[in-house]
């Protein structure tokens, strides 16, 4: 049976699933830079801040992609 190999299903299927974390990811990511540019990029003061990386952690974001969106936002302010 040519072309009925496992491997071969699990790979589209593991591609499809990583290009809606990716959506979602860039998404939060983008989220999360806003309301750090908005307000404080401390998240015990800014409250938008705080609800955006609550909703990163909830999508199993990692923390150093948290962290970068936040320090992306420092320097495009300037």
């Amino acid at each position: 049976m040519a072309g009925h190999s496992k491997w071969k299903k699990v790979k589209h299927k593991k591609g499809k699933a990583d290009d809606r974390k990716g959506k979602l990811f860039s998404k939060l990511s983008r989220n999360i830079t806003i309301a750090a540019q908005s307000g404080m990029s401390d998240p015990s003061m800014n409250s938008r801040l705080r609800s955006a990386i609550q909703s990163a952690k909830d999508a199993n974001m990692p923390k150093d992609k948290i962290q970068r969106a936040i320090d992306n936002s420092k320097n495009t302010r300037n």
